[in-house]
């Protein structure tokens, strides 16, 4: 995994967590990793956030927490998904987690191909950047605990549909469960395999 373009740039990365599910909400985070927090980080192991074990996941998250790594977030509930569609609901979330950060960057690092709308700093996509930029993958990282987070509390809220286990994502459990209850108030309407059961 490489380093930043240029240490003297303040560089962010910017990456989103539950695109794909059918309930729940997509969060975003930004994160700026100076060097020695990057070093730190990759002798750890960081890297793409879905392709860490959710304990890992936790791991790393205590450390970029505890190495000062700045960050914040910005999450996405299901009728605003519903409302104006998940990439849009995602690049709002990644708007929103930048503009939220203390320090403003000089250069944003996107994961995907698609540009932040209306952000006024100058990004840069990265096809599979949670892989190979230690800032995107650290915003991976923190964007997939938080969320794992929301869904294990929303599984408290809706035991029914066991949340905790499948976190919202289409799973055989999931639609089973969708097509016993119906949808629950989190759940994307607009999404297939929601609307199928409804």
């Amino acid at each position: 995994m490489g380093g930043a373009l240029n240490d003297s740039l303040i560089i962010a990365g910017t990456d989103e967590a539950g695109r794909g599910p059918l309930a729940g909400p997509v969060i975003a985070a930004a994160a700026i990793v100076a060097k020695e927090q990057r070093e730190l980080l990759l002798a750890a192991g960081l890297r793409d956030s879905k392709k860490l074990s959710a304990k890992r996941r936790e791991e790393l998250f205590a450390l970029i927490r505890g190495s000062g790594v700045v960050w914040r977030a910005q999450a996405c509930g299901a009728a605003v998904i519903d409302r104006v569609n998940i990439l849009q609901a995602s690049l709002w979330c990644m708007k929103r987690s930048i503009e939220k950060l203390p320090i403003k960057p000089s250069l944003i690092l996107v994961d995907g191909n698609r540009n932040i709308p209306e952000l006024g700093i100058p990004q840069k996509t990265i096809i599979g950047g949670d892989d190979v930029v230690p800032a995107i993958a650290a915003a991976s990282v923190i964007a997939k605990v938080l969320r794992d987070r929301v869904m294990e509390i929303m599984d408290k809220v809706y035991p029914d549909y066991q949340f905790a286990k499948h976190k919202g994502y289409p799973s055989a459990l999931h639609k089973s469960l969708i097509a016993r209850w119906g949808p629950s108030p989190i759940h994307r309407l607009s999404f297939r395999g929601v609307k199928t059961e409804c």
